[in-house]
């Protein structure tokens, strides 16, 4: 059971929460725009270009189910909310920007808020600790295409996406609870689970093949190199005693929930490394996420060089200022070959 040393937020009571969705690309927009929809009050923070066209144009989001220009409260800093006890923080920018964000945040948010980590990768909801007590996990599943500034396309059918939520490191209480029940009213299957970290490590072993996606031109002639990179996140997680959702379970609470169809207009071209390569960034997740493995293997003396590899090609390619599919998976096997020596 999570801890509550500072004062809970109201969004434990029957009082409404004012959700702050702090990074507001692919799946923070999706996210707001659902609950918005509802009535939920929301708030954005969005960076650069892209939160100024949300100011002034307001946020274009495109689902199955609609086609909508949605004028959603945009900021462009935390400092420009007005923090009181109903704000509910979901962080939803990808981990590489996440410590810059709670550095910002820290200094305007009071201590008590609650901070629910909607990423991928499993390090932000311990990063969060270090500045904020009453923090959450929430895994994501959610096909959202974010390209240029303004539009953000869902390709969930069904239900908006799977983002159950529970106490981290473990536990449940009644935010938790009041969190799940509220993102089932905006359309998502949201269930409270005390074990959530479980279905966030499972879902790590899916993002470690993102790298591939966006580094490789021939991305579906790497199976290999993807069972690889599972078959050594698996021995970490079993040298450093970690648990994980096995397969067959990750799948039965997947199975029929959520369907990724196609929306009109609007390909789904690829996934969230990919679009930050398309994007022209500067930056990619690889390291949160391979780089996790690459982590665990150097502290509990597991070989991981296909991770690894992933990570040298990531930082290559941004050195290089590359796009998507700049390598051959031979290239990367050759490099995997040469970190397997060492």
């Amino acid at each position: 059971m999570a801890s509550s040393p500072t004062p809970p937020s109201s969004a434990t009571s029957d009082q409404p929460a004012h959700y702050v969705i702090y990074g507001a690309g692919g799946i923070g927009a999706t996210i707001g725009a659902r609950l918005h929809r509802q009535n939920f009050k929301v708030t954005l923070i969005a960076r650069g270009e892209h939160g100024r066209v949300l100011q002034r144009r307001g946020l274009h989001f495109v689902a199955p189910d609609c086609d909508e220009i949605l004028q959603i409260p945009t900021v462009l800093h935390p400092r420009e909310i007005v923090f009181d006890a109903s704000v509910v923080v979901l962080m939803c920018m990808k981990s590489q920007h996440g410590l810059a964000a709670l550095e910002d945040l820290s200094q305007v948010a009071p201590a008590h808020t609650p901070i629910v980590c909607v990423q991928n990768g499993v390090d932000n909801e311990r990063q969060s600790l270090r500045f904020f007590p009453n923090v959450y996990a929430s895994v994501v599943i959610l096909p959202a295409v974010f390209l240029e500034p303004g539009l953000v396309v869902s390709h969930a059918a069904n239900k908006g996406g799977i983002l159950d939520t529970g106490c981290y490191p473990q536990g449940l209480d009644p935010c938790a609870e009041k969190i799940n029940a509220d993102l089932e009213l905006a359309g998502f299957s949201a269930r409270a689970d005390a074990q959530v970290m479980r279905q966030k490590y499972a879902k790590l072993l899916i993002n470690l093949a993102n790298v591939l996606q966006a580094g490789l031109h021939d991305a579906v002639d790497a199976r290999d190199i993807s069972l690889a990179l599972r078959s050594e996140a698996l021995a970490c997680f079993a040298a450093a005693d970690i648990e994980c959702m096995d397969k067959d379970e990750a799948k039965r609470r997947r199975d029929g929930v959520m369907l990724e169809t196609h929306v009109p207009g609007h390909d789904r071209s690829a996934g969230s490394s990919w679009q930050s390569m398309q994007r022209g960034t500067g930056d990619i997740e690889t390291n949160y996420l391979n780089g996790e493995i690459v982590l665990l293997g150097r502290i509990h003396d597991v070989p991981t060089p296909a991770n690894e590899a992933c990570v040298v090609m990531a930082m290559q390619m941004l050195a290089e200022n590359l796009g998507p599919g700049a390598y051959s998976a031979d290239w990367l096997r050759t490099k995997i070959a040469e970190l397997s020596v060492y």
